[in-house]
Protein backbone atom coordinates (compact mmCIF):
# COMPACT_ATOMS: atom_id res chain seq x y z
CA UNK A 1 0.00 0.00 0.00
CA UNK A 2 1.29 3.21 -0.74
CA UNK A 3 2.11 6.30 1.59
CA UNK A 4 0.57 9.87 1.36
CA UNK A 5 3.40 11.17 2.52
CA UNK A 6 6.74 9.86 2.14
CA UNK A 7 8.41 12.03 5.35
CA UNK A 8 5.67 9.40 7.23
CA UNK A 9 7.27 6.65 5.81
CA UNK A 10 9.32 3.89 7.97
CA UNK A 11 12.25 5.11 5.51
CA UNK A 12 11.70 8.49 4.41
CA UNK A 13 13.07 9.85 1.23
CA UNK A 14 15.56 12.02 1.61
CA UNK A 15 13.90 15.36 1.24
CA UNK A 16 15.77 17.02 -2.10
CA UNK A 17 14.60 13.80 -3.46
CA UNK A 18 10.95 13.59 -2.48
CA UNK A 19 10.95 17.51 -3.69
CA UNK A 20 12.16 16.67 -6.87
CA UNK A 21 9.99 14.04 -7.45
CA UNK A 22 6.73 15.24 -6.32
CA UNK A 23 4.68 16.67 -9.75
CA UNK A 24 3.65 19.93 -7.76
CA UNK A 25 5.28 22.24 -5.60
CA UNK A 26 2.16 22.60 -2.79
CA UNK A 27 2.84 26.04 -1.27
CA UNK A 28 0.81 27.18 1.55
CA UNK A 29 0.35 31.21 2.41
CA UNK A 30 -0.83 31.37 5.87
CA UNK A 31 -2.00 34.94 7.05
CA UNK A 32 -3.50 36.52 9.81
CA UNK A 33 -4.78 39.22 7.54
CA UNK A 34 -6.15 39.24 3.54
CA UNK A 35 -3.38 37.27 2.30
CA UNK A 36 -2.13 39.25 -0.39
CA UNK A 37 1.44 40.43 1.36
CA UNK A 38 2.00 36.27 1.00
CA UNK A 39 0.76 35.87 -2.40
CA UNK A 40 2.55 38.96 -4.10
CA UNK A 41 5.70 37.69 -2.38
CA UNK A 42 5.03 34.23 -3.90
CA UNK A 43 4.01 35.21 -7.16
CA UNK A 44 7.18 37.54 -7.58
CA UNK A 45 9.63 34.46 -6.15
CA UNK A 46 7.70 31.58 -8.28
CA UNK A 47 8.37 33.15 -11.53
CA UNK A 48 11.96 33.21 -11.17
CA UNK A 49 11.76 28.90 -11.48
CA UNK A 50 11.25 27.68 -14.98
CA UNK A 51 8.70 24.34 -14.93
CA UNK A 52 7.71 24.43 -11.93
CA UNK A 53 3.89 23.86 -11.40
CA UNK A 54 2.42 25.23 -8.20
CA UNK A 55 -0.44 24.72 -6.17
CA UNK A 56 -1.02 27.73 -3.86
CA UNK A 57 -2.80 26.97 -0.96
CA UNK A 58 -4.20 30.12 0.64
CA UNK A 59 -5.09 30.46 4.51
CA UNK A 60 -6.21 34.38 5.02
CA UNK A 61 -7.18 35.76 8.77
CA UNK A 62 -6.02 33.03 10.22
CA UNK A 63 -5.96 34.73 14.07
CA UNK A 64 -7.72 31.18 16.32
CA UNK A 65 -5.79 28.13 17.56
CA UNK A 66 -8.79 26.18 16.10
CA UNK A 67 -8.81 27.76 12.45
CA UNK A 68 -4.85 27.01 13.20
CA UNK A 69 -5.26 23.72 13.70
CA UNK A 70 -6.89 23.02 10.08
CA UNK A 71 -4.25 24.73 8.17
CA UNK A 72 -1.41 21.82 9.97
CA UNK A 73 -4.18 19.34 8.88
CA UNK A 74 -4.06 21.10 5.28
CA UNK A 75 -0.25 21.24 5.40
CA UNK A 76 -0.03 17.62 7.04
CA UNK A 77 -2.62 16.54 3.30
CA UNK A 78 -0.48 18.20 1.48
CA UNK A 79 3.02 19.08 2.73
CA UNK A 80 5.35 22.08 1.16
CA UNK A 81 6.64 25.14 1.79
CA UNK A 82 4.82 27.89 4.41
CA UNK A 83 5.22 31.22 3.63
CA UNK A 84 4.01 32.98 6.75
CA UNK A 85 2.69 36.63 7.98
CA UNK A 86 1.42 35.91 11.52
CA UNK A 87 1.74 38.61 14.70
CA UNK A 88 0.69 36.19 17.25
CA UNK A 89 3.17 34.91 18.81
CA UNK A 90 1.38 31.71 19.88
CA UNK A 91 0.12 31.00 16.38
CA UNK A 92 3.95 31.74 15.06
CA UNK A 93 5.10 28.81 17.37
CA UNK A 94 2.99 26.37 17.01
CA UNK A 95 2.98 26.73 12.94
CA UNK A 96 6.87 26.27 12.60
CA UNK A 97 6.40 23.15 14.95
CA UNK A 98 4.98 21.85 12.72
CA UNK A 99 6.81 22.59 10.28
CA UNK A 100 9.77 21.76 11.48
CA UNK A 101 8.07 17.96 12.20
CA UNK A 102 6.84 17.87 8.45
CA UNK A 103 10.12 19.03 7.60
CA UNK A 104 8.62 21.59 5.36
CA UNK A 105 10.70 25.35 5.15
CA UNK A 106 8.48 27.88 7.54
CA UNK A 107 9.34 31.40 5.93
CA UNK A 108 7.79 34.74 7.89
CA UNK A 109 8.33 36.65 4.90
CA UNK A 110 7.89 40.30 6.61
CA UNK A 111 10.17 39.31 10.08
CA UNK A 112 13.57 40.40 7.63
CA UNK A 113 11.88 43.96 6.70
CA UNK A 114 10.39 44.45 9.89
CA UNK A 115 13.94 44.11 12.03
CA UNK A 116 16.01 46.29 9.54
CA UNK A 117 13.02 48.95 10.16
CA UNK A 118 13.27 48.61 13.49
CA UNK A 119 16.82 48.63 14.12
CA UNK A 120 16.95 51.48 11.95
CA UNK A 121 14.02 53.58 13.92
CA UNK A 122 15.26 52.80 16.99
CA UNK A 123 11.40 51.09 17.63
CA UNK A 124 9.77 47.93 17.73
CA UNK A 125 6.69 47.05 15.56
CA UNK A 126 3.08 46.96 16.98
CA UNK A 127 2.65 43.93 15.61
CA UNK A 128 -1.14 43.92 15.20
CA UNK A 129 -2.79 41.52 12.56
CA UNK A 130 -4.21 43.33 8.96
CA UNK A 131 -3.10 46.66 10.29
CA UNK A 132 -2.61 47.83 6.21
CA UNK A 133 -6.08 46.80 5.78
CA UNK A 134 -7.75 49.20 8.74
CA UNK A 135 -10.59 51.53 7.82
CA UNK A 136 -8.50 54.69 8.10
CA UNK A 137 -7.73 58.42 6.21
CA UNK A 138 -6.22 56.14 3.82
CA UNK A 139 -8.40 53.41 2.95
CA UNK A 140 -11.13 56.10 2.24
CA UNK A 141 -8.78 57.79 -0.32
CA UNK A 142 -8.40 54.75 -2.38
CA UNK A 143 -12.39 54.57 -2.30
CA UNK A 144 -12.34 58.23 -3.40
CA UNK A 145 -9.83 57.33 -5.71
CA UNK A 146 -11.43 54.05 -7.36
CA UNK A 147 -14.99 55.98 -7.61
CA UNK A 148 -13.18 58.61 -9.73
CA UNK A 149 -11.70 56.86 -12.11
CA UNK A 150 -14.66 54.28 -12.64
CA UNK A 151 -16.41 57.98 -13.36
CA UNK A 152 -13.91 59.12 -15.62
CA UNK A 153 -12.88 56.21 -17.30
CA UNK A 154 -13.08 55.89 -21.50
CA UNK A 155 -13.44 60.08 -21.57
CA UNK A 156 -16.37 60.30 -19.26
CA UNK A 157 -16.67 63.70 -17.32
CA UNK A 158 -14.04 65.42 -18.96
CA UNK A 159 -15.15 68.89 -17.37
CA UNK A 160 -13.42 68.12 -14.47
CA UNK A 161 -10.22 66.37 -15.21
CA UNK A 162 -8.43 69.15 -13.32
CA UNK A 163 -9.60 67.12 -10.43
CA UNK A 164 -7.26 64.16 -11.01
CA UNK A 165 -3.70 63.23 -9.79
CA UNK A 166 -3.40 61.43 -13.65
CA UNK A 167 -4.98 61.50 -16.81
CA UNK A 168 -3.79 59.03 -19.05
CA UNK A 169 -4.21 59.28 -22.97
CA UNK A 170 -3.48 57.03 -25.93
CA UNK A 171 -5.17 54.73 -29.02
CA UNK A 172 -7.84 51.82 -27.85
CA UNK A 173 -6.08 48.83 -26.47
CA UNK A 174 -2.80 50.03 -24.60
CA UNK A 175 -4.12 49.05 -21.20
CA UNK A 176 -5.33 52.80 -19.65
CA UNK A 177 -8.44 50.92 -18.62
CA UNK A 178 -6.88 48.44 -16.14
CA UNK A 179 -3.77 50.62 -15.45
CA UNK A 180 -5.76 53.67 -14.37
CA UNK A 181 -7.97 51.38 -11.71
CA UNK A 182 -4.99 49.38 -10.73
CA UNK A 183 -3.65 53.35 -9.87
CA UNK A 184 -6.78 53.90 -8.64
CA UNK A 185 -6.30 51.26 -5.98
CA UNK A 186 -3.15 52.67 -4.77
CA UNK A 187 -5.17 55.71 -4.11
CA UNK A 188 -4.35 57.86 -7.30
CA UNK A 189 -7.45 59.54 -8.90
CA UNK A 190 -6.81 58.70 -12.65
CA UNK A 191 -8.56 59.85 -15.50
CA UNK A 192 -8.17 58.10 -19.18
CA UNK A 193 -9.14 59.64 -22.79
CA UNK A 194 -8.95 57.97 -25.72
CA UNK A 195 -7.31 58.91 -29.12
CA UNK A 196 -10.19 57.86 -31.72
CA UNK A 197 -9.28 58.88 -35.42
CA UNK A 198 -12.03 61.06 -36.83
CA UNK A 199 -12.59 62.45 -33.33
CA UNK A 200 -11.47 65.26 -31.84
CA UNK A 201 -9.85 65.33 -28.13
CA UNK A 202 -11.86 67.27 -25.81
CA UNK A 203 -10.65 70.89 -25.46
CA UNK A 204 -10.11 70.91 -21.70
CA UNK A 205 -7.18 68.07 -21.78
CA UNK A 206 -5.15 70.60 -23.47
CA UNK A 207 -5.50 73.17 -20.64
CA UNK A 208 -4.95 71.33 -17.45
CA UNK A 209 -2.89 72.75 -14.75
CA UNK A 210 -2.48 70.08 -11.65
CA UNK A 211 -3.08 66.56 -13.38
CA UNK A 212 -0.24 64.75 -14.27
CA UNK A 213 -0.76 63.89 -18.22
CA UNK A 214 0.96 60.93 -19.95
CA UNK A 215 0.75 59.25 -23.21
CA UNK A 216 0.60 55.20 -23.89
CA UNK A 217 1.95 54.00 -27.13
CA UNK A 218 2.72 50.49 -27.78
CA UNK A 219 3.89 48.39 -30.69
CA UNK A 220 1.77 48.20 -34.15
CA UNK A 221 2.12 44.72 -34.84
CA UNK A 222 1.16 43.78 -30.80
CA UNK A 223 -1.22 46.45 -30.96
CA UNK A 224 -2.87 44.54 -33.87
CA UNK A 225 -2.55 41.23 -32.01
CA UNK A 226 -4.84 42.44 -29.05
CA UNK A 227 -7.28 43.96 -31.33
CA UNK A 228 -7.64 41.09 -32.90
CA UNK A 229 -8.20 38.76 -29.68
CA UNK A 230 -10.40 41.93 -28.80
CA UNK A 231 -12.41 41.39 -31.82
CA UNK A 232 -12.85 37.67 -31.73
CA UNK A 233 -13.90 37.93 -28.16
CA UNK A 234 -16.73 40.52 -29.13
CA UNK A 235 -17.44 38.32 -32.21
CA UNK A 236 -17.38 40.82 -34.85
CA UNK A 237 -16.12 41.07 -38.38
CA UNK A 238 -12.11 40.51 -38.11
CA UNK A 239 -11.08 42.66 -40.70
CA UNK A 240 -12.08 46.53 -40.54
CA UNK A 241 -9.76 49.43 -40.25
CA UNK A 242 -9.12 49.02 -36.30
CA UNK A 243 -7.07 46.16 -36.71
CA UNK A 244 -5.27 46.89 -41.10
CA UNK A 245 -1.80 47.20 -40.42
CA UNK A 246 -1.18 50.53 -41.81
CA UNK A 247 -4.57 52.26 -40.54
CA UNK A 248 -2.90 51.03 -37.09
CA UNK A 249 0.52 52.34 -38.06
CA UNK A 250 -0.61 55.14 -38.92
CA UNK A 251 -3.03 55.81 -35.87
CA UNK A 252 -0.09 55.02 -33.59
CA UNK A 253 2.50 57.55 -35.53
CA UNK A 254 -0.23 60.43 -35.71
CA UNK A 255 -0.32 59.71 -31.53
CA UNK A 256 2.82 60.26 -31.06
CA UNK A 257 3.28 63.04 -32.79
CA UNK A 258 1.07 64.68 -31.02
CA UNK A 259 2.51 63.41 -27.77
CA UNK A 260 5.85 64.92 -28.89
CA UNK A 261 3.67 68.53 -29.86
CA UNK A 262 2.17 68.55 -26.21
CA UNK A 263 5.73 66.97 -24.24
CA UNK A 264 3.83 64.31 -22.54
CA UNK A 265 5.64 62.16 -21.04
CA UNK A 266 5.04 58.56 -22.81
CA UNK A 267 5.61 55.18 -21.86
CA UNK A 268 5.83 52.26 -23.86
CA UNK A 269 3.47 49.64 -22.93
CA UNK A 270 4.47 46.59 -25.31
CA UNK A 271 4.62 43.78 -23.31
CA UNK A 272 4.48 45.12 -20.25
CA UNK A 273 2.27 44.23 -17.50
CA UNK A 274 0.08 46.05 -15.99
CA UNK A 275 1.87 46.51 -12.72
CA UNK A 276 5.18 47.45 -14.57
CA UNK A 277 3.36 50.44 -16.51
CA UNK A 278 1.81 51.72 -13.11
CA UNK A 279 5.08 51.74 -11.75
CA UNK A 280 6.30 53.69 -14.71
CA UNK A 281 3.96 56.15 -14.22
CA UNK A 282 4.16 56.93 -10.66
CA UNK A 283 7.96 57.51 -11.42
CA UNK A 284 6.74 60.15 -14.14
CA UNK A 285 4.70 61.57 -11.25
CA UNK A 286 7.35 61.50 -8.28
CA UNK A 287 9.36 63.57 -11.22
CA UNK A 288 6.63 66.21 -12.24
CA UNK A 289 5.84 66.69 -8.51
CA UNK A 290 9.68 67.34 -7.47
CA UNK A 291 10.12 69.47 -10.69
CA UNK A 292 7.05 71.47 -9.35
CA UNK A 293 8.24 71.76 -6.25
Amino acid sequence: RGVDNPIDAPNPVPKALWMISSPILHLHLVSDATGETNHQIARACLVQFDGVRAKEHVWSLVRTRSYLEKVITGLEAHPGPVLFTLVEPELRRRLEEACRRLEVPCISVLDPILSALGSHLGVQSHGRPGRQHEMDAAYFRRIEAMDFTLAHDDGQLVHDLEEADIVVVGVSRTSKTPTSLYLANRGYKTANVPIVPGIDLPDELFHLKNPLVIAFTTDPTRLIQVRRNRVLMLKQREETDYVALERVRKEVSDARRLFERQKWPVIDVTRRSIEETAAAVLQHLEKDDADNG
